[in-house]
């Protein structure tokens, strides 16, 4: 498959790196790529990724078969909207972002939050994305490799189309999620829910000191 991640932080590179050895073919969107290569931590991966590729939001959105968002996500819809519409109709998008907003200082709150959700912000917003909403509750490392928790957890997926539902799901699969650490929550305005774990998930790793933890559920 063709996957375009876009965001260069460390959750895309860490997406992006994990897809390409599963030997995806992989390249990442930036609104400077001449910016995005200047910065070390970024050029120094890519000296390590050489197969992944970069290239501008609309040529990356263009290039893939499927999206990730890893942006931001007070930015994501500028960021899709710089992709062009044209190169997203039809498409799924794995939104992994979370409206994280910073204006208040740290701890970050949400916005949107309780009556509406990143997730569907995008979806209303770019009606033709297939967008499943999914591994936005857990740090990145845990997102490409669950076993570094060890035990079961689980991660979360919510949309509206079912066919993506289940692409996405045999992603997470060839990640290392097995099949009942994968809970579907029904459509994408449930996506508001798992957004809104990320206060408890920031005041668990300062609890904790690390990240290296996720939420597991347990039933009757």
């Amino acid at each position: 498959m063709r996957y375009a991640v876009l965001g260069t932080g460390i959750v895309g590179r860490t997406v992006a790196a994990r897809l390409d050895s599963l030997g995806h073919r992989v390249v990442i969107g930036t609104r400077d790529p001449g910016a995005t290569l200047g910065r070390a931590e970024y050029s120094d991966w890519q000296e390590v990724h050489p197969e992944v590729g970069l290239a501008g939001f609309a040529e990356a959105a263009r290039d893939g078969e499927v999206l990730v968002n890893a942006t931001g996500g007070q930015v994501s819809v500028a960021a899709l909207t710089e992709a062009d519409a044209a190169h997203l109709d039809g498409k799924i998008l794995i939104d992994i972002a979370n409206p994280l907003d910073f204006s208040g200082g740290f701890p970050p709150g949400l916005d949107p939050v309780d009556d509406d959700s990143l997730g569907e912000l995008l979806q209303r917003t770019f009606p033709g994305l297939r967008v499943v909403k999914t591994l936005n509750t857990m740090n990145c490392q845990i997102m490409v490799d669950p076993a570094r928790v060890a035990g079961e957890h689980h991660v979360f997926v919510s949309g509206e189309d079912a066919d993506a539902k289940k692409a996405v799901r045999e992603l997470l699969h060839s990640f290392g999620w097995p099949e009942a650490s994968v809970i579907d929550l029904g459509g994408i305005e449930t996506a508001r829910g798992t957004e809104m774990l990320l206060p408890v998930w920031l005041r668990l790793m300062s609890a904790l000191g690390h990240t290296d933890f996720n939420f597991h559920i347990q039933g009757a």
